[in-house]
């Protein structure tokens, strides 16, 4: 008869919430049962475990009965990360392994029916909450997601290719410190990759307007929608914007790359990058904010600190645009079911584009519109004034002319402009302590207040325009970021005339 504890980790959402796996062994009617609020690849756990403590030519006790718990009972447990901590548990019920020098060490990972280890989902999500909570524990995973965890400053993660290899390091009598062995080491992180070169702003010819606005949006941090005939550049100025931002702090990639590692897209060769999510239009609710049973992040939060890129903005479905309204205010998303909810961070700065109407040339100067007024009227209004006014500018993007786009002359490099991003940011973090957009309260008052004239200028605009008081507070901030940019302590009147232009809902011109 004996009892064990190994420790495990569930996830729920970004956080892992520790799991105690508990397993006891009696004399009996030989029997295999575990409880616990297990899913059922969990159950099917113990199939895997008996046949890989056997063809790993360890003694699997199948006289005895067996129960494992997976303690608190009331949280859920899924996928197949549960077989290393269960199997080892049974290992050490049983004398083949000493239990004691377990409880210093978390252990997941899956096993094949031949014992040997297979990467878990969320590896870096999962060495993030428990080096946060718990500092002197050691991590034991597959190789393969050792060094995906080994990321995470200060983590003290081993990696393993079999269970054999992690059997090896607890036999009785082993050294408190496990022995190196050919299939078990110490994960550290490797050298991170360069960043990948991004598309050049230097490739768009002309624009001049939307260069400057997006130069603005990435100092602040600001969503932008894009209007313009089809071909005038919209996206191509879209995938240039994530080249603008400045690069990404420690924490920032940490986060980032957790919540790509929940979805399983975690990618080493695009470390410290920001990432631009460009969903297809045909994209439900669901997949742009997230959902599932678990709840897994959706396309708002795998932009976390990065661009996401709507296409064909009215395209996309009533219900999955109004549901980007609550992250473009809160900068986090909450998904909430019957049994579970879960919070993701989603402060990402949104870039739509669309055409002014369905044949796209509704204004165009080079071919005429074919769209009869309530096809226009039907088409823009697929977008509800509270997400417009959520949109912080709002740009038209004319198409050149042939012999402008063939003869205008190289454009700026994104280095260049960015180094302005990231003076103008560097001014904000130290004044505020947050990007211009997320300013809130007594803060956006005490750092964007006017003078007679300037306040009396944005009196008038608010007046004439129809504003609410959030497109008030919203020019507010993109006045700020413009004389962020110019290194100016006040917000001048230049700086607040100019941001008035971004703020005017578009409106396409004449046909």
């Amino acid at each position: 008869m004996g009892l064990s504890r190994v420790q495990g980790r569930a996830l729920l959402g970004l956080e892992a919430p520790a799991v105690t796996v508990e397993v006891h062994l009696v004399n009996g009617l030989p029997s295999f049962t575990l409880v616990g609020l297990a899913d059922t690849e969990v159950k099917e756990a113990r199939e895997r475990v008996r046949s890989a403590i056997q063809n790993a030519g360890l003694s699997f006790p199948n006289n005895k009965r067996i129960t494992v718990n997976l303690a608190p009972a009331d949280l859920p447990k899924d996928s197949g990360r549960f077989d290393l901590p269960i199997a080892l548990g049974i290992l050490a019920a049983s004398g083949q392994i000493d239990g004691t020098r377990l409880a210093a060490y978390v252990f997941a990972g899956e096993l094949s029916l031949g014992g040997e280890l297979r990467p878990v989902r969320s590896a870096l999500a999962m060495s993030v909450a428990v080096f946060k909570a718990q500092a002197t524990c050691h991590l034991v995973l597959p190789r393969a997601s050792a060094q995906e965890a080994a990321l995470v400053p200060q983590a003290s993660v081993y990696g393993a290719d079999h269970l054999l290899d992690v059997v090896a390091q607890f036999a009785p009598g082993e050294p408190l410190e496990p022995a190196p062995a050919s299939g078990w080491h110490r994960a550290s992180a490797a050298p991170l990759p360069h960043a990948h070169p991004q598309a050049d702003m230097a490739d768009v010819r002309g624009h001049a307007g939307a260069k400057r606005a997006l130069e603005i949006a990435a100092s602040g941090g600001h969503s932008v929608l894009m209007a313009g005939p089809p071909g005038s550049g919209k996206s191509m100025l879209a995938q240039r914007l994530v080249g603008l931002l400045p690069p990404m702090s420690t924490e920032e990639a940490l986060q980032s790359a957790a919540l790509a590692s929940l979805r399983g897209r975690f990618d080493a060769q695009q470390w410290g990058q920001r990432p631009l999510c460009a969903p297809h239009h045909s994209a439900s609710a669901v997949a742009l904010v997230g959902g599932g049973a678990p709840p897994r992040p959706g396309e708002v939060s795998l932009a976390h600190n990065g661009v996401l890129f709507l296409d064909e903005f009215p395209e996309f479905s009533r219900s999955a645009l109004e549901a980007l309204r609550e992250p473009l205010e809160s900068g986090s998303i909450t998904i909430s079911r019957a049994a579970q909810r879960a919070e993701f961070p989603a402060r990402f700065q949104l870039l739509a584009a669309m055409n002014p109407c369905p044949c796209g040339y509704l204004g165009s100067r080079l071919r005429m519109c074919r769209c009869t007024p309530e096809q226009v009227a039907r088409y823009q209004g697929k977008l509800s004034g509270p997400l417009l006014d959520r949109i912080d500018l709002h740009l038209e993007v004319p198409a050149l002319p042939a012999d402008e786009l063939l003869h205008a002359p190289p454009g700026e490099p994104s280095a260049a402009i960015r180094s302005r991003v990231q003076a103008a940011r560097a001014l904000a973090l130290a004044r505020q302590g947050c990007t211009n957009h997320a300013l809130q309260g007594p803060a956006l008052d005490a750092v964007c207040a006017l003078d007679a004239s300037a306040s009396q200028l944005l009196q008038s605009a608010a007046t004439r325009l129809g504003w609410s008081g959030r497109g008030i507070h919203r020019s507010l901030k993109i006045a700020r970021s413009i004389a962020d940019l110019e290194g100016s302590e006040r917000i001048a009147l230049a700086h607040l005339a100019e941001a008035l232009q971004y703020r005017r809902v578009w409106q396409p011109g004449g046909r």
